[in-house]
Order: C-alpha cells, then sequence, then structure tokens
C-alpha cells in the first residue's frame, strides 16, 4: 500500500509540473505566433509574485488566510496582492494601447489561470498530510 501512495504523490507532482509547463507555453506562444515580445513583462510579475510569501511567510501558507493585525503579514498579503493584479493588468493595458491583439491577450490570461491553477494545487498538496514520504 505504501507503493501506491508514493506513486500517487508522484502523479500529483508530475500534474503540478505539467501544469506549470503548459503555462510557460502558453506565455512563449503569446509572444512568439505573433512576433512581438512585450507580453514578456508579464514574467516579472510572475517571478515577484512569490517573494512576499518567501521572504515574509517563510513556509506557513496559512497567513494568506489569517485575519492577523501583523504589519508584516498585510504587507505580505498587499504585496502578493499586487502580483496577481499586475499579473492581469500588465496584458490588459498593452491590448488596449493596441500593442497586442485579442489572440495574444487570450494566451496570456489563459496562461495566468493555468500558472493559478498549478499554484493552488500545489499549495492543497503541501497541506496534505498524506505527502509526508515517512
Amino acid at each position: 500500500m505504501a507503493g501506491y501512495r508514493i506513486c500517487l504523490q508522484t502523479g500529483r507532482l508530475a500534474g503540478v509540473a505539467i501544469l506549470v509547463s503548459g503555462g510557460i507555453v502558453l506565455q512563449i506562444l503569446a509572444c512568439a505566433l505573433y512576433n512581438n515580445w512585450w507580453p514578456m513583462l508579464t514574467v516579472l510579475m510572475y517571478v515577484i509574485l512569490p517573494m512576499p510569501l518567501l521572504f515574509f511567510a517563510s513556509s506557513d501558507t496559512s497567513l494568506m488566510s489569517s485575519d492577523s493585525n501583523s504589519g508584516w503579514e498585510k504587507f505580505t498579503k498587499f504585496l502578493t496582492g499586487a502580483s496577481v493584479v499586475g499579473s492581469i493588468a500588465i496584458p490588459s493595458i498593452l491590448k488596449h494601447a493596441g500593442i497586442i491583439g485579442w489572440p495574444a491577450l487570450l494566451m496570456e490570461l489563459s496562461s495566468f489561470v493555468v500558472f493559478g491553477v498549478a499554484i493552488l494545487w500545489h499549495l492543497k498538496m503541501g497541506n496534505e498530510d498524506e505527502y509526508s514520504m515517512f
């Protein structure tokens, strides 16, 4: 039974890896298919997104759902929210300015959704007790 559990956990981890790879492919395709690399600005937000949690919350993911009055926790929530909004706003602004077209915008937003699903799935896997090896 232990071998089945490890196999199941590996399959979940592979699913998260496939989602992240799909998000990266959509991000690159949004630029390469239309020969316009401006949508790659969104990658900055994807890089900045986990930084507040890494620096201020360490490995505690329950921070985002708590009602704490700590200034650092509020600052972490603010920076994470600003990164999420920026991930949606950058392609939208580029479309509004006429720099990218509708297909590139849709690929950018679908890339954001795929990354979001991968992050939520990874957080759900991390909160399960059965994910530990021992």
